[in-house]
């Protein structure tokens, strides 16, 4: 029989291979002992699989209840002893975070994935370049408080150059690393695989149809992910993955592929927008007027820049939409405060 202080140590070596860390042993210390300490690797419908090593067998995972918690793929959890429930989720130390996006939801948020170092910002060099896409998920990104990296796939075909310029312009003025790969040859895919070094967690964001599943599929080493047709009109895959799943890195990084996300609803931002327009924010400080709107006020940098064609007027107007969309939803949650007081004051009347 092993003795207890070899299976203490078998434990913390399971924990350092998902990618355990000091700040999350730190958290620990004020959890029931009875507890068992895992990561969520995939959610369904008010259950949580819980991987408890690093092994791809099955047999390293637990399938708990995970009502009322409030939980995402990438998480912490510890579970009850009797391997039922998720009892406490340990501190994040990142969350790429949306709104939800139901229209019967107010003011909630959806975690998309938890405890990430980098996230795969994804696009499909073939279609037209959607650089509005790009900056409303850098903003997801920045706030999420992992790095975002641009990835630009398929280029392998013709029509790839024009496209991976113009998005390649955009991480440019942002500050980030854009890498060009191919899932049908391999092109880049070492790269990429280095940000899951060191037990390393990577998301992967992006809407369906660019090229995730493939290459998801191209850097686990398997078939982790089904991949869709393509469609010979536009070269647009069908969308595939249909839950976020914790999948291993062949280098023993950790990999979280999320479903293709429609709707990328803005939750409340820290300094995304600001990272992610960094050249307007730059001009702005040269702005007459520190209020300055960048519309028809003197001396305003933004304009000047615009009428010299060093920024464009569809990247203002962009960030200009989605700073109003974070104002609406500090004032909804505003409203969804106070009605929450009223109704608590009610009740101790």
């Amino acid at each position: 029989m092993a003795c207890v202080g070899s299976v203490i140590d078998d434990m913390r070596h399971n924990l350092l291979a998902l990618g355990w860390n000091q700040s999350f042993e730190d958290a620990a210390q004020v959890i029931d002992s009875s507890c068992v300490i895992g990561r969520v690797s995939r959610l369904d419908r008010g259950w949580s699989t819980i991987k408890m090593s690093a092994s791809s067998q099955d047999d390293g995972n637990i399938r708990v209840r995970n009502i009322g918690a409030d939980v995402a793929v990438g998480d912490w959890v510890a579970v009850d002893k009797d391997l039922e429930r998720v009892e406490e989720v340990l501190p994040r130390y990142s969350a790429l975070i949306r709104r939800a996006s139901s229209d019967a939801v107010r003011a909630e948020h959806h975690a998309v994935a938890a405890n990430i170092d980098t996230v795969f910002i994804v696009h499909a060099a073939t279609n037209e370049s959607n650089q509005r896409r790009v900056e409303r998920e850098l903003v997801l990104a920045f706030d999420s408080r992992a790095t975002p990296v641009l990835v630009l796939t398929k280029n392998d075909l013709s029509d790839a150059p024009e496209h991976i310029a113009a998005l390649r312009d955009v991480a440019r003025v942002c500050g980030i690393s854009c890498h060009i790969v191919s899932g049908l040859t391999g092109e880049g895919l070492d790269e990429l695989a280095r940000y899951g070094e060191n037990h390393r967690s990577v998301a992967v964001l992006g809407a369906s149809g660019v090229g995730k599943s493939t290459l998801v599929n191209r850097l686990v080493g398997g078939t982790s992910q089904p991949v869709g047709e393509v469609r010979q009109g536009d070269q647009r895959g069908r969308h595939t993955t249909v839950a976020a799943d914790l999948v291993a890195l062949p280098n023993g990084g950790w990999l979280i592929d999320t479903p293709g996300l429609r709707a990328l609803n803005l939750w409340t931002s820290g300094h995304g927008i600001e990272r992610a327009f960094a050249d307007i924010f730059s001009l702005a400080e040269d702005c007459k007027f520190r209020d300055c709107k960048h519309q028809d006020e003197p001396s305003c940098a933004v304009r000047v820049a615009i009428e010299r064609q060093e920024i464009s007027i569809e990247r203002l107007e962009s960030m200009g939409r989605l700073v109003a969309e974070e104002l609406a939803l500090e004032d909804e949650q505003k409203v969804r405060v106070r009605m929450s007081n009223r109704k608590g004051s009610r009740k101790l009347n």
